[in-house]
């Protein structure tokens, strides 16, 4: 941005400078032609006045001397033409026969002043020609033609516009310097306050904008933006609290709801009271699982979380080794994947437990008896993948955006032991581990479940 700026105000600056420094130009090349043309205009005039007694009578010889003394002198060619464009008298060398030379004499005929050209542009390389008429009782009888090299004049002209074009750029460079300078202190709060905003998407809570940088509209910004921070983190810091001091004051009551519960069962004789009592203490035992799993959410989501190195084969290993009882007890083949060497990644500590023991949860829970759930570690994209398959009913597209919203279940698991907050605490854990989470459908059926880490050095 810094440099769509500075390229804004330099253009600016250089369009500006053009508009005023292109008539300037034009000015002194005009003020140069104006004054070497008045020069040559009186001479031509003052020949003029000599030739018309030449031309009548047909004595040449003083303008003969006049011609040939203001050439020795000056070096300007000049020559005496009658009506009929033959020259008279003409100094050695003067060239009769160009182009611009014909045309101002035709004009000087005519009874006119002549300048060939009007304007001596540094880029041209003819001569300055000047032709009067020669009147005789107001008739033309001839004309006097003076031909004088412009490199003087061109070389003037072309150090006035060098100097213009120094001035010009030296203008240019200390609007750019100056363009930098206040870009800069426009755009480093916009860039503090990026940084600040990506930090506070991040996790970091406590990311704060200077409020003392740039202009006072960006101050007052950054005072605004603080002010929100300080809101959106205290109102979250508020809402994660509730949950966790809700969840951990219920569990008490609970269990005491639970053990009420327990002792009203040798008293039901009858097997329909059995059975209700039976489902009472399944529902105290979800109702358990649901306050477990938000006292965990809460917990997760206000760490503040150290990044740690952990070796996900070595993790992989422990965690299917604690869910082998579970998954035989429910006749589900538990596999781990060899893995060659060591997997160091960058994680949350815990994180890579707690998302293995989540998935293989629910890979085992959601399985089919006699299935198949593997467990294994991949060096992926300059990273670590811990992906977890199984080979159970898996879930469609639409179930697979949904599955990481707290409480979410599929319609057809809503009888299986859980709270839906599983998958919801492994999101959180991958996000705050500056990692991914995906899942997709396994084939031929199934759901691969699997977290990216990023790499750490052995």
């Amino acid at each position: 941005m810094r440099r769509r700026l500075v390229f804004s105000y330099s253009l600016l600056m250089i369009l500006v400078l053009l508009a005023l420094e292109t008539p300037l130009a034009v000015t002194l090349a005009n003020r140069e032609t104006e004054r070497i043309r008045a020069d040559r205009l009186a001479d031509a005039n003052r020949f003029a006045s000599l030739s018309g007694p030449a031309l009548r009578t047909g004595t040449v010889s003083a303008i003969t001397d006049e011609l040939r003394r203001y050439h020795e002198l000056y070096g300007i060619g000049a020559a005496v033409i009658d009506r009929e464009r033959r020259p008279v008298v003409a100094a050695a060398g003067t060239p009769l026969d160009s182009e611009p030379t014909a045309a101002a004499i035709f004009g000087a005929l005519a009874g006119r002043q002549m300048t060939v050209p009007e304007v001596l542009w540094p880029w041209q390389t003819g001569p300055l020609v000047v032709a009067v008429p020669v009147n005789d009782g107001g008739e033309v009888i001839g004309a006097v033609v003076t031909v004088s090299a412009t490199t003087r004049v061109r070389r003037t002209v072309t150090v006035w516009w060098v100097a213009l074009a120094a001035i010009g750029l030296l203008a240019v460079s200390a609007g750019v310097m100056t363009a930098f300078r206040l870009a800069g202190w426009v755009l480093r709060p916009v860039t503090v306050l990026d940084v600040v905003t990506h930090d506070i998407a991040a996790g970091d809570g406590k990311a704060r904008v200077p409020t003392q940088q740039g202009p006072p509209e960006l101050r007052r910004l950054a005072t605004s933006f603080n002010e929100m921070a300080d809101a959106v983190a205290d109102a979250l810091d508020r809402q994660r609290a509730f949950v966790a001091h809700a969840s951990h004051q219920l569990r008490n009551p609970l269990t005491a709801l639970r053990l009420r519960v327990e002792e009203l069962g040798p008293s039901l004789t009858d097997s329909s009271g059995r059975d209700e009592h039976r489902l009472a203490l399944e529902e105290t035992d979800r109702l358990a699982q649901v306050l477990d799993g938000l006292l965990t959410l809460a917990r997760t989501e206000r760490a503040r979380h150290t990044m740690v190195r952990v070796d996900a084969a070595a993790v992989a290993a422990s965690r299917v080794a604690a869910w082998q009882p579970l998954a035989n007890h429910r006749g589900i083949t538990l596999t781990l994947a060899p893995t060659a060497g060591p997997a160091y990644a960058h994680a949350v500590r815990t994180a890579i437990d707690q998302v293995l023991d989540a998935l293989v949860d629910n890979a085992i829970k959601f399985g089919r008896p006699g299935g198949r759930v593997e467990v294994s570690v991949h060096r992926l994209d300059g990273g670590v993948a811990v992906r977890v398959t199984d080979d159970g009913p898996g879930m469609t597209g639409a179930q697979l955006e949904s599955s990481t919203e707290r409480f979410w279940r599929a319609p057809d698991t809503q009888n299986i032991d859980g709270a839906g907050l599983g998958l919801t605490i492994v999101a959180v854990l991958v996000d705050a581990s500056g990692g991914r989470l995906t899942m997709h459908p396994a084939a031929p059926t199934g759901l691969t479940a699997e977290a990216w880490f990023r790499a750490a050095e052995a």
